[in-house]
C-alpha cells in the first residue's frame, strides 16, 4: 500500500455527517436494488424458507428459532434445543451469535422472527461508510470518496455472500481492520479497539476472525517497531486481543464440539483461489469473458468487477508514473496481506482449472488447516487493500477532483458489467408471502404433532434425507428433532446415534412419544420387520415413509387443554 496523500484536515461536523450518511445510504441503496425491500420486516420469513435461496437460510432460521425459545445456557451460545444428541450451539447454525444474543435479550420487549434482512442492509451501509472513511485518508474530495465507497459495496465478493451466506457479508469488519492499520494510534484506545473488533468478529463468523486477527498482528508489529508508538499497552495487547477473540468464540459456543471441525465438504487445498479467478467474469459479468478456473463450491465469486479491475490497472499505472515505496509502517501490513494471499492460494496452486501441488504439507498440518478449508475467502482483505491502494495511488497522481471523475466512471462501468450477477440475485430473492406453508402438508403431520414430542430422521447426519422439511415442521409445531444441518457436526456422535436408532428399529423397542421419518431402504426394511400392525403405523405421507409407533389408540401428548 502506498503512503496516503494526506488531505487537508478531515472534514468534521456537518460536512462529515452528510458525507458519511450519503455513503451509508448508497450502500443501503445497492442492497435494496439487489435484494429488495421485502427482506426487511422482522416478521417476514417466507423469503428465507421458500427454498429459492437454498438450504442455508433455513439453517439460520432453525438455529435462531430454537435458540430464542429456549432458556439461557452456559456458555450463552449453547443451543440444545435443535439436534438432540447432535445439538451444539448457535455458532454452528451460522445464525450470527452477536445478533442472536441481542434479540434474545430483547424478547420481553420485541419479538423478532428473523433479523437477517436488517443484517444484510447493515452490511451494505457499513461497508460503504467505512470505505468512505478509508478513502478519506487520501482525499477530502466528496465525489471521489462516495464513488470509491460505491465500488467497495457494489462488489461480487460481498454481494455473493449476502446472497446466501449472510454472516460472511460482515466484510465491513475487514475494512475496519484496515482502518486501524492505516490510521495512526497507540495506547489503551487502540488496544480496546482491536479487542472489541476481535470479539465482535468471533461472534459473527469464524472465517472473518482469523482475517481480522492477521490485520491486528500487522498493526501490532508496525507499532512495536515504531519508537514513537511503543508503550506498555503493546505487552498487554498481545495477550488481551487474542483473548478477546477466544472469549467471543467461547460465548458463541465454538468449543461445543470436540471433533468434526474439519467439516464435511472438501479440505484445505480443495477450495483454493485460482490465480485466474479475479479475471473470470463467470455468471457475474456481462462485459468480461467467462474463463476456465477451478471448479469447487467456493469458485465463481472472486471476480471484483470490471470497474474495480479498471481502477486497479490505473492504480498500477499511477504507481509506475510516480513510483514510491510504501512507508515502513505499512511493511508488516504488506507482509500479512501476502500471507493471506498464500493461504487463499494454498499449497495446491490452481491456474485456469489446472491444479499443481507445489508444496507437500504434512498430513497433520492439512488436518488442522481443514477448519479453514474454504481458503479462497482469504482473498477478500487482499482485494480490498489493493483497491484502497489503487485509489491512494491515483490521488497522488491525478489529485482528488480528477480521481472523483475516474471513480464515477469506474462505478458506472461496474454497475453495467455486473447486471447478470445482480439479476441472478434479484431472482433468488424474488418476493414471497410473509409466511410459507409447511412442505409437509398432509393432515397426518399436524395430527402426529399432537401425539408425539419427538420426530427423528433415519438415518440422520449432515443434510440427511428429509432433514429440511422435517426440521422446519418440528420447529414450527414445537417438536424435538435430530434433523439438522450445521456448519460442523461431530462424526462420532452421528455414527453412534445412527447405530442406536437402527438397533431400536431392529428390535422394536421404540422411544416413547417418538416417530420416525425413514430416509433409506435399510431403515424402511427394519421398520417393516419390527412393527406391530395392530399397534404401530407404517405409511407414506407427502412421499416420505413414516413409522408411527403406538399410533393406534395412542393418547395425544400435545393435545390442547379443554
Amino acid at each position: 500500500m502506498m503512503r496516503p496523500t494526506e488531505p487537508d484536515p478531515t472534514p468534521v461536523g456537518l460536512a462529515a455527517w452528510i458525507g458519511g450518511t450519503a455513503a451509508a445510504a448508497l450502500g443501503a441503496f445497492v442492497i435494496y436494488v439487489t435484494f429488495g425491500g421485502h427482506i426487511l420486516p422482522p416478521s417476514d420469513t417466507g423469503w428465507m424458507l421458500s427454498g429459492r435461496i437454498g438450504p442455508d437460510p433455513v439453517q439460520y432460521w432453525l438455529g435462531w428459532t430454537t435458540f430464542a425459545r429456549d432458556a439461557w445456557h452456559w456458555p450463552p451460545g449453547s443451543n440444545p434445543g435443535w439436534g438432540m444428541e447432535l445439538a451444539s450451539s448457535i455458532f454452528y447454525s451460522d445464525s450470527i451469535p452477536l445478533l442472536a444474543f441481542a434479540f434474545k435479550a430483547l424478547q420481553p420487549v420485541v419479538q423478532v422472527d428473523q433479523y437477517w434482512g436488517l443484517w444484510i442492509y447493515a452490511c451494505g451501509a457499513l461497508q460503504a461508510l467505512i470505505a468512505w472513511a478509508l478513502i478519506g485518508r487520501a482525499t477530502a474530495d466528496s465525489l471521489a470518496r462516495l464513488a470509491g465507497a460505491g465500488l467497495f459495496v457494489l462488489q461480487p465478493l460481498l454481494l455473493a455472500r449476502l446472497g446466501g451466506h449472510f454472516a460472511l457479508g460482515g466484510q465491513f469488519l475487514l475494512l475496519a481492520g484496515l482502518w486501524l492499520c492505516v490510521v495512526p494510534g497507540a495506547g489503551l484506545r487502540r488496544l480496546l479497539a482491536w479487542a472489541a473488533l476481535m470479539a465482535v468478529s468471533a461472534m459473527i463468523h469464524a472465517y472473518i476472525l482469523p482475517m481480522v486477527g492477521a490485520l491486528w498482528a500487522a498493526d501490532w508489529l508496525a507499532r512495536a517497531v515504531d519508537r514513537e508508538r511503543r508503550g506498555w499497552s503493546l505487552v498487554a495487547e498481545v495477550l488481551l486481543a487474542p483473548v478477546a477473540g477466544i472469549a467471543g468464540l467461547w460465548a458463541s459456543g465454538f468449543f461445543a464440539l470436540s471433533d468434526g471441525l474439519g467439516g464435511t465438504w472438501g479440505g484445505f487445498g480443495q477450495m483454493q483461489l485460482d490465480l485466474l479467478a479475479p479475471f473470470d467474469g463467470g455468471y457475474w459479468s456481462g462485459l468480461w469473458p467467462d474463463i476456465e478456473t477451478a471448479d469447487h463450491l467456493e469458485a465463481g465469486n472472486s471476480y471484483p468487477g470490471l470497474g474495480v479491475l479498471l481502477v486497479l490497472a490505473l492504480g498500477l499505472v499511477a504507481w509506475v508514473a510516480r513510483p514510491c515505496l510504501p512507508s515502513r509502517r505499512y511493511w508488516p501490513l504488506l507482509g500479512v496481506l501476502a500471507g493471506l494471499l498464500a493461504i487463499a492460494i494454498t499449497h495446491r496452486v490452481a491456474i485456469g482449472g489446472q491444479v499443481f501441488e507445489v508444496l507437500s504439507l504434512p498430513a497433520w498440518v492439512v488436518s488442522h488447516a481443514d477448519a479453514l478449508r474454504a481458503s479462497e475467502r482469504f482473498f477478500w482483505p487482499v482485494l480490498y487493500a489493493a483497491l484502497l491502494g489503487a485509489c491512494v495511488a491515483l490521488v497522488g497522481w491525478l489529485g482528488g477532483r480528477r480521481v472523483g471523475i475516474v471513480l464515477v466512471v469506474a462505478l458506472l462501468l461496474q454497475a453495467a458489467d455486473l447486471r447478470p450477477g445482480l439479476a441472478r440475485l434479484n431472482d433468488y430473492f424474488a418476493p414471497q408471502p410473509p409466511e410459507v406453508p409447511l412442505r409437509l402438508a398432509d393432515p397426518f403431520w399436524r395430527e402426529a404433532a399432537r401425539h408425539y414430542t419427538v420426530v427423528r430422521v433415519v438415518p440422520t447426519g449432515m443434510q440427511a434425507p428429509n432433514w429440511e422439511e422435517v426440521a422446519v415442521y418440528a420447529a414450527t409445531l414445537g417438536l424435538q428433532t435430530d434433523a439438522v444441518y450445521l456448519a460442523r457436526l461431530d462424526p462420532r456422535a452421528v455414527e453412534a446415534l445412527n447405530a442406536v436408532v437402527a438397533q431400536r428399529l431392529d428390535n422394536g423397542f421404540y422411544e416413547p412419544r417418538t416417530f420416525y421419518v425413514l430416509g433409506d431402504e435399510r431403515s424402511l426394511a427394519l421398520a417393516r420387520d419390527s412393527m406391530d400392525p395392530e399397534r404401530d403405523m407404517l405409511g407414506q405421507f407427502d412421499g416420505r415413509w413414516v413409522l408411527a409407533p403406538g399410533w393406534h389408540g395412542q393418547t395425544p401428548a400435545n393435545a390442547a387443554p379443554r
